[in-house]
């Protein structure tokens, strides 16, 4: 098989992990080297400064030994398979590179014959880069589940970014739809990729009885009753049951070895000041991700939100990315009322616009579900959503408010948070002056105030701001977030019946 034919098949067979980000690297170039890394976009993604910027995001091979139902590239799909040799994908990326066509590599593979084997080939394309060929520029590797802590640590070494899917949130669906995955063959890298960083992993404190260690406690989702609060069998699929999910262990690892520990509630940005990452670091600048599937599991958003907090409090990951299930073929493991449904991409917008309240806005996981409320509203942003369930809370006088108490406020941001507390240093600040500073006023307008001053003149209009009205006010709130999918949907040739 030709090299243009490889390209075509593992290229396409990568295209499912949604792993990719501005690579937070910034390799310098060294005399006599090859390119370097930069903080920008990767991935065909915009950079800061407006530049649009691209990855090879390609596969080792997309044979694998494993059977996940979920993935496409599973042993028991019939598909055509290719592979390259370690040399000749050192060969494409430089000869790419040189070219233009790319700033960097992203690299994963299919299981060929062992995690550690697997492992061994990845990390020597990434060596051979590194050493032999001087190169600089972006690498982002695949850790293999169940792969020795050696080689975590040795790719984590030559690569600015390393990461490992945790595919599916509980321990429980793991085992039935990826049986040849488990749990601590997932975490256990991951803690290895931690200590590489420079970063010992954490203990929850109140998150598990003993202080189990939260990355590997990842969260199970459980049937309760929600009166008298008993345990019901999992999985409990039927919609029409009187159940609530909400998060409980599927299993203790704690590690006999006394371990730092972070206060159950705190949130992930508060979790992170003062510990920024430095891009120029020699092992792991980049640091590490990670990815779970949505919809092929029945877990609620609670129980995914609620590991992915714990994620970056334990392990220091730097993002979790959410992909919605595609329905690539059949597998009986897979529900057939899954596969009509097409991907979840709704709700994978919402776990990312949840992910961004607890990691920039300092949001608990726990503020915006709770196991009374365990999904996410598909009609309303959560940020939308907890104001309209909090309107005590409101109006929120941006002339006088703590800066997290305004970031609380829809519409607006960190930036323009952080532009309204530099302005009304020298000025009282009036609502007509919010717009210029970014607020998106059609939301904030019903939560704030400027020193008493509600925006708009019409009394009428500003009665369902408050919280005599919530339903009315919910009306006005509801975005059009399902015509921003449009892309997505013709990206995977889908569309809802």
């Amino acid at each position: 098989m030709d090299t243009a034919s490889k390209i075509a098949i593992l290229a396409d067979a990568a295209k499912y992990d949604a792993s990719c980000s501005t690579s937070g690297s910034a390799r310098a170039n060294t005399p006599g080297g090859l390119g370097n890394g930069a903080v920008g976009g990767i991935c065909h993604s915009w950079s800061a400064d407006g530049r649009c910027v691209a990855l090879l995001k390609v596969l080792l091979s997309n044979a694998c030994a494993w059977d996940c139902a979920y993935c496409v590239n599973r042993r028991s799909n019939d598909l055509p398979r290719a592979g390259f040799e370690p040399e000749e994908l050192v060969r494409l990326i430089v000869d790419f590179y040189k070219r233009n066509y790319i700033e960097g590599a992203f690299l994963s593979s299919g299981v060929l014959g062992c995690p550690d084997a697997t492992m061994e080939r990845l990390i020597s394309v990434a060596r051979t880069l590194r050493t032999r060929e001087r190169f600089n520029g972006y690498l982002h590797l695949k850790a293999i589940p169940g792969a020795s802590d050696e080689l975590v640590a040795e790719a984590a070494r030559w690569a600015d970014r390393v990461s490992v899917n945790i595919e599916l949130p509980s321990a429980a669906s793991l085992a039935a739809v990826a049986p040849d995955k488990t749990a601590a063959s997932i975490f256990r890298p991951m803690r290895a990729l931690a200590r590489a960083g420079g970063f010992e992993p954490r203990r929850l404190i109140g998150a598990q009885p003993g202080g189990a260690l939260a990355g590997d406690v990842p969260t199970n989702a459980i049937a309760v009753h929600p009166s008298t609060r008993a345990v019901l069998p999992f999985p409990a699929m039927d919609s029409a049951s009187p159940v609530v999910r909400e998060p409980a262990p599927a299993y203790d690892a704690c590690p006999s070895a006394p371990a730092p520990s972070v206060r159950r509630g705190t949130s992930v940005m508060d979790a992170r000041k003062g510990r920024d990452r430095d891009p120029s670091a020699p092992v792991l600048p980049a640091g590490q991700t990670t990815q779970m599937v949505i919809g092929a599991s029945p877990e609620s958003d609670l129980a995914i939100l609620g590991l992915a907090e714990n994620l970056y409090l334990a392990y220091d990951v730097r993002r979790v990315y959410y992909s919605a299930f595609i329905p690539a073929s059949a597998d009986p493991r897979i529900p057939a009322t899954v596969r009509e449904a097409g991907p979840p991409l709704l709700r994978e917008h919402r776990l990312y616009q949840a992910d961004w309240l607890f990691r920039f806005y300092g949001y608990s996981a726990s503020e915006i579900l709770d196991p009374l409320r365990p999904d996410l509203d598909m009609e309303l942003d959560p940020k939308c959503a907890w104001a309209l369930r909090h309107l005590e809370f409101f109006p929120v006088d941006v002339n006088t408010a703590e800066y997290r108490d305004i970031l609380r406020v829809p519409g607006i941001g960190p930036r323009s948070a952080s532009r309204i507390l530099r302005a009304r240093r020298s000025a009282r600040l009036k609502p007509e002056q919010l717009k210029g500073m970014g607020v998106v006023m059609k939301r904030a307008r019903w939560f704030l105030s400027c020193s008493g001053t509600l925006p708009g003149s019409d009394d009428s209009t500003r009665r369902l701001s408050r919280p005599d009205n919530p339903e009315a006010l919910r009306g006005l709130l509801l975005d059009s977030a399902p015509a921003a999918l449009a892309p997505l949907q013709r990206e995977f040739d889908w569309s809802p019946a």
